[in-house]
C-alpha cells in the first residue's frame, strides 16, 4: 500500500512538473508579446506624432493661403490689370511650389497609416491569442490545484499506511516478546521434565528397595519358622533387624525426596499450565485480529530460486548451494527461521545468516600459510595488516589451520604477540652465493599462530626503524621470501595453500615452483593477492639473482620480465604468472585494472590470465573495530543506542580544543594517509568547504611526501587556534577510533581507490561516508539520492567526477540530510551500523577459490 502510495505521489509529481513546465513556456510567449505590444505602441506614438506635426503644417499653409487672398485684394486694388496678373502669376507659382512640398510627406505619411491599420489588425488577431492564452492558463492553474489537493489526499493515505506500519512493528515487538514467553515456558517444562525423569528414578529405586525389604521379611520369617536358636543365627538376625532399619530409613527419606520432587513437578507444571493459558488468550486475542498462514509451497519455491541466484551471481558457492537446496526440499525449520528473522535486512545479511546454517557442514579442512610484510595490529601501515589478520581469523573460525609467517621488525608492537619466544633451530637460506642463518620466534597475535623471521644478516634487513622505504626493499624482501619457504621446507610443514601478498612476498610464487617443488616442498596451490597495482616493486634483472632465481629463464616477456621495459623484471607480474589463483580486493578496482589506466602496465598480463583472476571485497575485522566494545572510546555504544556517539564528539572536540558550543554542528572527518592517490588535492579544498557550509573538521594523517607533508603544515599552522578546525599529521591508532565514532561524516575523495576500509569502519561507528566512485568505494558505498539503488542499500554520498564541483554536490547533498532531516539523518545512522562487513562472506569465497584449486590438483595427482 505504501509502496503503490509512493508511485501515484510520484506520478502526481511528474504531472505537476509538466503542468510548471507549460505555464513557464507560456508566460514566456507572453513576456514575447508584451514586447512585440510595446514596440508596436512605439511606432504608433511616433506616426501620431507625425500626424500632428502635418496637421499643424497643415492649418499654416491654410492661413498663409488666407493671408495671401488677402493681399491679392490689397494689390487689386493698387496695380493695374496687367502688374495684378503678373503678381497672380507669381503668387500661384509660389503657392504650387509650397504645396507641392508638402505633398511627398503626406503620401508618407498615408503610407504610413495604411501600415500602422495593417499592424493594428496583426496586433488584434495577437490579442486574441493572448485571450485564448490566458485562459489555457487558468485552465492548467484549476489543473494543478485538482493535482495539490490529490497529492494531499496521498500524502494523508501514506501517513496513514506509516501508522500501519508502526503497529506491524508494535506487533512485531509483541510477537518477540510472546516468543521469549515461550521460551522461558520451554525451560520450565525442561525443568519440571527433569524433576519428573528424577522422581521416576527415585520411584524406581524405591521399589527396588521394597522388593529388598520383601526378601529380607522372607528371610526372616524363613528364619523364625526354623526357631533357630545358635549365636550365628541370632547374630545375622540382628544384622537383619539392622539393615531393614537403615532400609526403613532410606525409604522414608526417598519417600520425601519423591514428594518433593512431584510437589515441585506439580508447581513447575501449574505454572507452565498458568503460562500457556495467558499465551493461548493471548495468541487467541492476535488469531481474531490476524491469522498467520502457514507457508505455502511458493515460499519454498522462492527460496530455492533465491539460492540458486545466489549461486548464479557467484555469492556463494557449490557445496553451501547444495546444502542449503536439501534443506529447502526437506523443507527444515532452522531454514525458515532464518529467513523470517533476517529477511528485513540486506541481501549480504541474509547470505551471511543462511550461510551459518552450514558452516557445520563444511567440507575439507585446510592449512593455509600467509606469507606477508604486515600484519594488523603489530606490523601495520596500511590495509594489507588489516586484511591479513581479519581473513586469517575468519578462515580460523571456520575450522581451517591458519598460519602467518612475518619479518622480525624492530620496530613492529611487541606488547600485541602473546607468548614470544625464540625456537633452537636456526634456518639457513641462500642469499648471494652463501646461506646466512634465520633466528626464528614464535608467538600468538590475537589467537593466530604467528612465525617471525629475523635474518641474520650483516645489512640487518629488519632493523632499520621503519617497514618499507628503504633502497634495498627488493634484495630485503626477496631474501624474506626465500626465508619464509625455507622455514615450512624445513619445518616439515605441507600446507594446502600458500598465500602471499603484494610486490613485497610477489617473489614465493617463483620461488616455490622453481627451487622449492624439486625439494619436496609440493602440496601447496599459490594464492596471490595484489592490494594495490600502482606498487610493482620493478628492479633490474640482475637483482633477481641475489635470491636464487635464474634470471635468464625469468627475464621473459611471458614471465617476469616487465612490460614496459626489457631489463627490468616486474615481481607482481612473476606471481601473476606463477600462481594458481590471482585475486584482488574488489570487483570493480579487478575490472578497472584490466585497462591501461589501471593495470600500470599489467592489462595484458592481467588479461591473458583473466581466468584465475577474481576481485573480491574485503571486510573489516569486526572484533577489533566495535563500538560497543572499544576501549579507545569515552564511551561505547551500538546500533541499538546510538546516544554515546554525541559523547564521544564532545570528547573529541575537547580533546582537539574545538568548539562545543552547538552540539548539532556537523562533523567532518578524513583519515587516510597523504598520498596523489587519495585526492589530497579534493582533501585541502573539503577543509575550506566544511568551514565555508558551517561545519567543523577533523584531519588524522601524514605523507611520505615531503611537499604534500609540507603544504599541510602550513595549512595546520593556519588553523592552529581555529575553533572549527583541526589537522593532525601523524598516525595515532587510539585517536583514530575516537574520531570514527565523534564524526557525523568520513570523507574518501580518492583518485582511485582498490578497496578501502575506512569506509566500513566508519560505517560500524555511525559516520557516513562521502566517497568518490571507484574501486571498492563503488562496491561498498550506495548513494543516498539514487533512486536505481535499492533503499536497503543506501548509505551514504558519491560523486564520480574528481573535482572540486562533483565533491561539492555530494558534500553540500550530505549538508542538507543532516541539517533539514534529523530523524531521517538518525535512521541511516541506525542502518549503515547494522550493515554487516565482516570477513565472514569475504572469506567464504577465498574458501571456495582455495577448495576449487586444491580439489583440482589432487584431481590431476590422482591420474
Amino acid at each position: 500500500m505504501i509502496r503503490n502510495a509512493e508511485k501515484n505521489i510520484h506520478l502526481l509529481n511528474q504531472a505537476r512538473v509538466r503542468a510548471l513546465e507549460d505555464l513557464e513556456k507560456i508566460l514566456s510567449e507572453k513576456e514575447n508579446l508584451k514586447g512585440e505590444i510595446n514596440v508596436l505602441e512605439m511606432k504608433l506614438a511616433e506616426t501620431d506624432a507625425r500626424l500632428r506635426v502635418a496637421a499643424q503644417e497643415k492649418i499654416h499653409v491654410e492661413l498663409l493661403e488666407s493671408q495671401l487672398e488677402k493681399l491679392q485684394d490689397k494689390l487689386q486694388s493698387r496695380v493695374s490689370s496687367e502688374e495684378r496678373q503678373d503678381i497672380n502669376n507669381s503668387v500661384s507659382s509660389s503657392q504650387s511650389d509650397i504645396v507641392n512640398s508638402f505633398s511627398p510627406d503626406l503620401d508618407s505619411l498615408r503610407a504610413e497609416n495604411i501600415s500602422l491599420k495593417d499592424e493594428l489588425q496583426v496586433l488584434k488577431a495577437e490579442l486574441g491569442n493572448i485571450r485564448e492564452t490566458y485562459q489555457r492558463v487558468q485552465m492548467l492553474e484549476e489543473e494543478r490545484a485538482l493535482l495539490d489537493a490529490s497529492l494531499k489526499e496521498f500524502e494523508i493515505k501514506l501517513t496513514a499506511s506509516h501508522e500501519d506500519v508502526s503497529k506491524i512493528s508494535s506487533l512485531k515487538s509483541e510477537c518477540t516478546s510472546l516468543y521469549e514467553k515461550v521460551e522461558d515456558l520451554q525451560r520450565l517444562l525442561d525443568k519440571a521434565t527433569e524433576r519428573a525423569d528424577q522422581a521416576i528414578l527415585v520411584l524406581q529405586q524405591n521399589q527396588e528397595l521394597r522388593k529388598k525389604v520383601d526378601r529380607l521379611e522372607e528371610s526372616l520369617s524363613e528364619a523364625n519358622g526354623y526357631k533357630l536358636s545358635s549365636e550365628k543365627m541370632q547374630q545375622y538376625n540382628d544384622l537383619m533387624q539392622q539393615k531393614l532399619k537403615l532400609l526403613d530409613e532410606r525409604l522414608q527419606k526417598s519417600d520425601e525426596e519423591i514428594n518433593y520432587y512431584v510437589q515441585s513437578y506439580q508447581d513447575s507444571m501449574k505454572e507452565f499450565q498458568d503460562t500457556l493459558n495467558n499465551l493461548k488468550e493471548e495468541s487467541k486475542k492476535k488469531a481474531e485480529d490476524e491469522s498467520v498462514p502457514e507457508k505455502p509451497v511458493e515460499f519454498w519455491s522462492n527460496l530455492l530460486l533465491m539460492v540458486d541466484g545466489w549461486f548464479l551471481e557467484k555469492k556463494i558457492s557449490v557445496n553451501q548451494a547444495e546444502l542449503l537446496r536439501e534443506m529447502i526440499w526437506n523443507r527444515e525449520g532452522k531454514i525458515c527461521d532464518a529467513y523470517m528473522l533476517s529477511k528485513e535486512k540486506n541481501e549480504r545479511d541474509i547470505i551471511a545468516t543462511f550461510l551459518k546454517l552450514t558452516s557445520s557442514s563444511t567440507g575439507v579442512r585446510l592449512h593455509i600459510v600467509h606469507i606477508a610484510a604486515e600484519m594488523a595490529p603489530v606490523a601495520k601501515v596500511g590495509g594489507l595488516g588489516d586484511v591479513v589478520a581479519g581473513l586469517s581469523k575468519a578462515l580460523q573460525k571456520k575450522g581451517h589451520l591458519v598460519e602467518i609467517v612475518l619479518p622480525k621488525y624492530d620496530c613492529m608492537q611487541y606488547e600485541c604477540v602473546k607468548d614470544l619466544k625464540a625456537l633452537d633451530m636456526p634456518i639457513e637460506s641462500y642469499f648471494d652465493g652463501r646461506l646466512f642463518k634465520n633466528k626464528i620466534w614464535v608467538g600468538t597475535v590475537e589467537g593466530l599462530p604467528v612465525y617471525f623471521i629475523e635474518p641474520q644478516h650483516p645489512a640487518k634487513f629488519f632493523w632499520r626503524n621503519q617497514f618499507y622505504g628503504e633502497q634495498d626493499d627488493f634484495k630485503r624482501f626477496s631474501f624474506f621470501s626465500r626465508a619464509a619457504l625455507e622455514l615450512l621446507l624445513q619445518a616439515g610443514k605441507k600446507p594446502d595453500i600458500i598465500h602471499c601478498h603484494d610486490w613485497q612476498t610477489s617473489f614465493v610464487a617463483p620461488l616455490y615452483w622453481d627451487l622449492y617443488v624439486p625439494k619436496g616442498l609440493n602440496s601447496a596451490r599459490i594464492c596471490f593477492t595484489c592490494h594495490n597495482f600502482e606498487y610493482q616493486g620493478a628492479a633490474p634483472a640482475s637483482d633477481l639473482a641475489s635470491c636464487g632465481l635464474d634470471v635468464h629463464h625469468l627475464n621473459r616477456p611471458d614471465r617476469m620480465q616487465d612490460n614496459s621495459a626489457s631489463h627490468m623484471i616486474n615481481p607482481i607480474k612473476g606471481a601473476i604468472v606463477f600462481s594458481n589463483i590471482v585475486t584482488t580486493v574488489s570487483p570493480s578496482y579487478a575490472q578497472e585494472v584490466r585497462a591501461a589506466e589501471g593495470g600500470r602496465g599489467l592489462e595484458a598480463t592481467l588479461n591473458s590470465h583473466s581466468k584465475k583472476f577474481v576481485g573480491i571485497l574485503n571486510g573489516i575485522d569486526t572484533g577489533s573495530w566495535n563500538p560497543a566494545t572499544d576501549p579507545f572510546l569515552k564511551v561505547q555504544y551500538h546500533s541499538k543506542d546510538i546516544e554515546g556517539k554525541t559523547e564521544n564528539k564532545e570528547a573529541l572536540r575537547r580533546h582537539l580544543g574545538l568548539s562545543s558550543a552547538n552540539a548539532r554542528q556537523p562533523l567532518v572527518a578524513c583519515v587516510t594517509r597523504l598520498v596523489p592517490q587519495k585526492g589530497v588535492h579534493l582533501i585541502r579544498h573539503a577543509i575550506y568547504r566544511t568551514l565555508e557550509l558551517g561545519g567543523q573538521f577533523v584531519l588524522l594523517g601524514s605523507s611520505p611526501v615531503p611537499q604534500i607533508q609540507r603544504e599541510f603544515e602550513e595549512i595546520r599552522d593556519h588553523f592552529k587556534t581555529h575553533k572549527h578546525a583541526r589537522l593532525v599529521l601523524k598516525y595515532d591508532e587510539s585517536l583514530s577510533h575516537l574520531i570514527y565514532a565523534a564524526s557525523d561524516m568520513l570523507i574518501i575523495p580518492s583518485i582511485f581507490e582498490p578497496c578501502g576500509l575506512t569506509q566500513m569502519i566508519a560505517m560500524r561507528y555511525g559516520s557516513i561516508p562521502i566517497v568518490r566512485r571507484t574501486g571498492g568505494l563503488n562496491d561498498s558505498v550506495f548513494d543516498l539520492d539514487d533512486d536505481t539503488i535499492p533503499a536497503e542499500y543506501r548509505n551514504g554520498f558519491t560523486f564520480l567526477k574528481a573535482d572540486e564541483q562533483g565533491f561539492n554536490g555530494a558534500l553540500e547533498r550530505a549538508f542538507d540530510h543532516y541539517t533539514n532531516d534529523a530523524d531521517g539523518w538518525k535512521e541511516l545512522v541506525l542502518k549503515v551500523m547494522s550493515m554487516d562487513f565482516s570477513w565472514d562472506s569475504s572469506a567464504s569465497l577465498y574458501e571456495e577459490l582455495y577448495e576449487k584449486s586444491v580439489s583440482r590438483a589432487r584431481s590431476i595427482n590422482r591420474t
